[in-house]
């Protein structure tokens, strides 16, 4: 096979890596900047809340626990989840990060890689649920100190330093 012939080239990994980066800081950009209970993340946020809750009736979002996306037993509830969006979601199965507790940012400890299916069905649901606004108001709240000269309120985890700036424009993918 031709494929066989090829192997992890660092320079790829690398753009997978930069790319997932560049998502996630826009993301938390954008969520810790407005109400999320009416973003739209995709034009099929519907569908994938519809079809996430479904699947996943019980599942404790707030605070995810890694075995209940990337055990062998979550594999296997989520690849017909994840399949289902195959041709829906743009780049359904590409690598992205999420953050393991909605309240903090992006940090070694918080973030567990995803596909970008998995990544979109949470935090739509998030949103939906109202969940992440505790990063909004989190970040309002130390806007609004910052602006006035006070003392800074308690901060979420702050990202990763290193990447650019994302534009607003570039908060989701779009399908």
């Amino acid at each position: 096979m031709a494929g066989d012939n090829y192997g992890n080239s660092e320079e790829v990994e690398m753009a997978w890596a930069m790319q997932a980066y560049h998502h996630a800081e826009t993301y938390f950009n954008l969520v810790s900047s407005v109400d999320s209970r009416q973003l739209r993340l995709t034009k099929h946020d519907d569908e994938l809340y519809k079809h996430f809750r479904h699947d996943f009736p019980d599942m404790k979002i707030e605070v995810l626990q890694v075995d209940e996306l990337k055990s062998d037993t979550a594999k296997r509830k989520w690849r017909p989840f994840c399949n289902h969006f195959d041709g829906t979601i743009k780049d359904f199965n590409f690598g992205t990060l999420l953050r393991l507790d909605c309240k903090s940012g992006y940090t070694e400890e918080n973030t567990v890689f995803v596909t970008r299916v998995q990544f979109f069905a949470v935090e739509v649901a998030r949103n939906r649920e109202g969940l992440n606004l505790a990063v909004w108001k989190v970040h309002k709240h130390k806007d609004k100190a910052d602006a006035a000269g006070k003392v800074e309120a308690p901060k979420v985890e702050e990202k990763v330093a290193g990447s650019e700036e994302a534009g607003i424009n570039d908060a989701v993918a779009t399908s």
